[in-house]
């Protein structure tokens, strides 16, 4: 009787979270029938409605939501408790969508560290276009750059992130006036990542860090990428000045490959972490992040 109810509440938390019948029924390997009874069944036993049925999914109701509120807490404890003392859970593989410039420049040359750490999780790492599509629930944990505040309430702040003019030396060296005014960018070609996310202007970084510099110069001119370090990479060719996001910069500074004649300024952008799979494996991958984050 206690493991059923127990069961049972741990099957509502995850409808709850997932909102959906057919979401929850794909995470548990179960059909969307099974998952419906056994929440008549639950919904029974406890004597009031968990979830009100609609067109597009389930809603708690109000005693439903109370009922999460006072337990998932000390589901998730009980499941890393005994994650912790056994290292046994049915999930060993992490689905992670993300853009190919934050895979190839941030988490790429960190994740052997994972894999040293954690050697029986495997990361599935899909780098599949500039935008992550996190309408699509084909992932476990997602990471989309987009501005504050993000348009997801529940989703994670990783970084913060910065903007940063670079470019090559010579470049600098035969457009040294743009340190002295706003006049001498008329001159110079702008680089831009012309998808930083879903609906914004093509030019909308170089909008925002003319502003903040009170600079008053043609925006959209230059040469336009789908994707930022494509952007940085054409400015250590010489192309002309990206601006770099500081949380996707490497050693290139440090080697000279590309100078920052200007202070970085805060992008009013940064990198979240979307989850729709909430069990020990993400709940690690995603304290490792954070941690990973605190070391830079």
């Amino acid at each position: 009787m206690k493991s059923a109810l127990l069961h049972g509440v741990n099957l509502i938390c995850t409808v709850a979270r997932h909102q959906s019948l057919t979401s929850a029924a794909k995470d548990l390997n179960l059909t969307v029938g099974a998952i419906s009874q056994q929440l008549q069944q639950i919904e029974q036993r406890l004597g009031f409605s968990v979830f009100e049925r609609h067109a597009r999914g389930v809603r708690l109701t109000e005693q439903g939501t109370k009922l999460v509120e006072a337990t998932s807490h000390h589901i998730v404890a009980i499941e890393d408790n005994i994650f912790q003392l056994t290292q046994v859970s049915e999930r060993k593989q992490i689905r992670l969508k993300l853009t190919p410039s934050f895979a190839f420049k941030w988490l790429v040359p960190r994740l052997e560290r994972f894999h040293r750490q954690y050697p029986e999780v495997q990361i599935h790492t899909i780098a599949e276009g500039a935008l992550v599509d996190s309408d699509k629930r084909n992932f476990d944990l997602a990471i989309d750059y987009g501005p504050l505040p993000y348009k997801y309430p529940d989703a994670e702040l990783l970084i913060e992130e910065s903007l940063l003019p670079v470019m090559s030396q010579e470049y600098l060296s035969q457009h040294q006036h743009i340190l002295h005014g706003s006049e001498a960018w008329h001159q110079v070609t702008l680089l831009h990542d012309m998808m930083p996310w879903q609906g914004a202007q093509k030019d909308q970084e170089w909008r925002f860090w003319s502003a903040a510099q009170r600079f008053n110069f043609p925006t959209h001119q230059g040469h336009f990428f789908n994707r930022t370090d494509m952007a940085m990479s054409a400015a250590e060719a010489g192309v002309g000045i990206a601006l770099a996001r500081v949380a996707l910069l490497g050693s290139e500074i440090e080697q000279q490959r590309l100078v920052a004649p200007f202070e970085p300024i805060s992008a009013n952008a940064g990198y979240f972490v979307i989850t729709h799979t909430e069990d020990p494996y993400t709940r690690l991958f995603k304290q490792w992040l954070k941690q990973e984050v605190d070391s830079d």
